[in-house]
C-alpha cells in the first residue's frame, strides 16, 4: 500500500537515478565551511545554464560583542560572481538554533527566491510566544518568498528538485534532493557522529527516526551533504560529504539494524547531557524571521531579547 509520503520518495528517488544514467546534469556543489559554528553552507549549480541556490548560509556573529559581520556572506557573493552564477534560490533546510542566516544579505546582492518548509509557522508561533512577540510579528511564513510542503518540485536551471519533509530535530525541517544529491540540514551528520538532537521545542525523536528511515530509502549512490561537522573522536579534520549507502551502512546512532525504540531510547538519553546551542537564542530569533534583523529603536540601534529561564 502507497501513502502520501511515498509518491515524493519516488520522485526524489528517481532524479538520483535520472542524473546518474546521464539524463540531466549533474550539480556541481561547492561548499563553505564556518569553524566557529560547524556550518557547512553550500552553492549548487548547473553546469549547463550557470543557474544556483545557496543553501543554509551564515551571518557571522559575535555574540559577546552583539556584532554582526560578513566575511563568510561575501565569501559565497565572491565565488558566484568568479563562477559567472545567476541565484534563483536561497534555500533554507530549517530554522537553524546554531547560527544566522545571511539569506537577506545574499538575496540583496544576488537575487534569488528565499525559501524553508511550510511548517515553519510552528516555529514561528512557538518561538513567537517565548520570545513574546507582539501582534506586528507574522506568523503566517511571510517573511519568506516560498513555503515548500512534502513533495514539492523546483528547478535549477535545468537541474529539477525536490523538497522532503524531515521533521524530528525541529517540526520544519527539509532536505533537498537536487539532481543526484541530497542536502539533509541538521537531520543527519557524518556516519562517525550519528544524528541530530530532537529536544528542541517542537522536536520529537520518533518522527526524526522516520525522517531519517525516509531518507535511506534513496539510492545508495546519492551524494549526500551535511549542514555540521563536528569531528567526530579520532577524526581530525572536518568532512560534510558522505552517501547513503555509508549512512545506512555505518551511522553509529542509526545504521540498518537499529530499531526505533532502540534509537528513541538512546536519542532521549543523549539529548539529556547536551547543553543548548551557545546562539540559539539569538539565531532563533533571526531566522524564524527569514534571517531579518529586529528593526532599530527610536535610538537607532536594533536589540535582541534573552527569554530568562524558558528553555
Amino acid at each position: 500500500m502507497t501513502t502520501d509520503r511515498d509518491e515524493p520518495l519516488a520522485l526524489a528517488s528517481h532524479l538520483v537515478e535520472e542524473t546518474r544514467s546521464g539524463g540531466m546534469p549533474t550539480p556541481v556543489v561547492r561548499a563553505f565551511f564556518d569553524e566557529p559554528t560547524n556550518t557547512a553552507s553550500y552553492v549548487v549549480h548547473d553546469p549547463a545554464t550557470k543557474a544556483a541556490a545557496i543553501i543554509d548560509s551564515v551571518l557571522d556573529f559575535d555574540a559577546a560583542a552583539g556584532r554582526t559581520h560578513r566575511e563568510s556572506a561575501d565569501a559565497i557573493i565572491a565565488y558566484v560572481r568568479t563562477e559567472g552564477l545567476t541565484v534563483e534560490w536561497l534555500l533554507e533546510t530549517h530554522a537553524h538554533a546554531d547560527h544566522l542566516s545571511a539569506a537577506p544579505y545574499l538575496q540583496q546582492h544576488l537575487g534569488g527566491k528565499l525559501a524553508i518548509g511550510r511548517e515553519i509557522v510552528t516555529v514561528q508561533n512557538v518561538f513567537g510566544k517565548i520570545f513574546n512577540e507582539g501582534s506586528e510579528f507574522q506568523r503566517d511564513g511571510s517573511q519568506f518568498d516560498k513555503l515548500f510542503d512534502d513533495g514539492d518540485g523546483f528547478s535549477i536551471g535545468s537541474i529539477r528538485a525536490v523538497a522532503l519533509h524531515v521533521p524530528g530535530h525541529t517540526p520544519a525541517d527539509l532536505a533537498y534532493i537536487i539532481g543526484d544529491t541530497v542536502f539533509t540540514g541538521d537531520t543527519l551528520f557524518m556516519p562517525d557522529y550519528g544524528t541530530a538532537r530532537a529536544d528542541f521545542p517542537g522536536g520529537d525523536a520518533r518522527e526524526l527516526f522516520r525522517s531519517i528511515r525516509r531518507l535511506m530509502e534513496l539510492p545508495r549512490e546519492t551524494r549526500t551533504f551535511l549542514c555540521h561537522d563536528y569531528k567526530a573522536p579520532g577524526r581530525d579534520s572536518y568532512v560534510w560529504e558522505t552517501t547513503i549507502g555509508q549512512q545506512r551502512t555505518a551511522n553509529v546512532h542509526v545504521h540498518e539494524g537499529v530499531g526505533e525504540d532502540e534509537f528513541v531510547e538512546m536519542r532521549t538519553r543523549r539529548d539529556a547531557t547536551l547543553s543548548m546551542p551557545k546562539l540559539i537564542l539569538p539565531s532563533i530569533q533571526i531566522n524564524m524571521r527569514g534571517g531579518n534583523l529586529p528593526e532599530p529603536e527610536d535610538n537607532g540601534t536594533r536589540y535582541l531579547k534573552i527569554p530568562l529561564d524558558a528553555l
